[in-house]
């Protein structure tokens, strides 16, 4: 048995272990936060800017769930590549990794910006990937946007390094329970120690003109959409964009903001796990024309007076 496979068997269930690992000659920070589970892992996409850490409320959350979560370049403790980077490319760096791992099949799960890589990785690799979870995220440059207020806040890493300007701009940005505790702002601002400014930059070039629309249509796998019903940066509309254009997908709305995973992440994870553990017919992909039409013939009379049924 390998190194990597006997690791999985020997870790006691619910630890979480780091190591630095080099997969296509990119260093990344990996942390795995191993399961008692049979089914697949979770690989987790963060936020922008997100360092693996502030995931851990939710990995301390799962139950029986084995989750794969790693920096992405240029962030927490994934050194910067040399040139930027397309979603296509993380896509590409996080299969490598899974196979490096020793797995043949996972879950994915994005988080907000990473919600868009996760959308990629599912219509890149649909073989690999079995479910997936887009939780608190957009179709890319095509969403209903934030205010522009909420843009500007976001478009620079100063949160990550200034905590007063961080206790001053989370409630507008976040939203849901960071408006009414403080507490949340110091305990979240703690755990941030990754953001670099041309790191957190090639993470918003990589998104720049990047849109799923094209192409949701055609994703294969069961999916959970996870919106806050109170996300000034991501608006749930967007929730309602991805759940009416992906065939095999089902919307829940969260009472909270942006950040639910951090402030909500024994719900959360219970109905990730939820879903992960249910039986979900297989639903075929239709082309966008074809959904049209199929409404239309539905509602034509057959020849003994009835209509079609689908």
């Amino acid at each position: 048995m390998s190194d990597k496979l006997a690791s999985r068997h020997t870790a006691e269930p619910g630890a979480i272990e780091t190591r630095q690992m080099t997969v296509d000659d990119q260093v990344l920070q990996v942390a795995v936060r191993h399961g008692g589970g049979s089914g697949p892992p979770l690989l987790l996409f963060n936020g922008i800017g997100a360092n693996w850490e502030l995931a851990k409320p939710f990995l301390q959350a799962l139950t029986h769930t084995t989750a794969i979560i790693f920096d992405v370049p240029g962030v927490g403790g994934s050194p910067r590549p040399l040139l930027p980077y397309r979603p296509s490319t993380l896509a590409r760096l996080a299969a490598d990794l899974v196979a490096e791992l020793g797995y043949t099949e996972v879950d994915t799960a994005g988080v907000s910006w990473g919600g868009g890589i996760a959308q990629q990785f599912a219509h890149q690799y649909p073989k690999l990937c079995r479910r997936l979870v887009l939780a608190a995220t957009a179709p890319g440059f095509t969403m209903v946007p934030a205010s522009p207020s909420v843009l500007w806040k976001m478009a620079t890493p100063r949160r990550y390094t200034d905590k007063d300007y961080m206790n001053r701009v989370a409630a507008d940005i976040y939203g849901g329970a960071f408006r009414y505790d403080p507490s949340l702002i110091g305990r979240h601002a703690s755990a941030m120690h990754g953001a670099r400014n041309l790191g957190y930059l090639y993470q918003l070039l990589a998104m720049t003109g990047w849109t799923s629309l094209p192409w949701l249509w055609s994703l294969p796998q069961p999916t959970l959409v996870l919106m806050g019903s109170d996300d000034p940066l991501v608006p749930p509309i967007n929730g309602h964009i991805l759940t009416s254009l992906i065939p095999n997908a089902e919307l829940r709305m969260i009472d909270d903001g942006h950040l639910f995973m951090v402030t909500r992440p024994a719900e959360t994870a219970a109905l990730i796990e939820e879903f992960l553990a249910n039986e979900i017919p297989q639903v075929e992909p239709q082309s966008p024309l074809s959904r049209p039409f199929a409404r239309v013939r539905d509602l034509v009379p057959t020849s003994e007076g009835g209509r079609h049924q689908s």
